[in-house]
């Protein structure tokens, strides 16, 4: 699993401060849901107990790197 320079930037905003990366890689490597967008991206979902949320993950299209990552408040499953 790689990181993009984008995500790093977005974890200094303070929404994602609490995001921790055992969580972003366990999303990676066991999501509850996952979903291939038109252009290629992965969307990877993983509830997460300790916060009661679900966080998304968005891979990009070579399957390791993750563009994005993010508490996802509208999806159901």
């Amino acid at each position: 699993m790689k990181i993009s320079s984008y995500l790093i930037g977005k974890w200094q905003n303070t929404d994602r401060q609490d995001i921790q990366f055992d969580w972003l890689e366990l999303t990676f490597h066991n999501p509850d849901h996952e979903e291939v967008e038109e252009n290629g991206r992965i969307r990877r979902w993983r509830w997460i107990e300790e916060k009661g949320r679900y966080l998304r993950v968005v891979v990009l299209t070579d399957g390791e790197t993750v563009l994005n990552s993010f508490w996802d408040r509208n999806f159901k499953r």
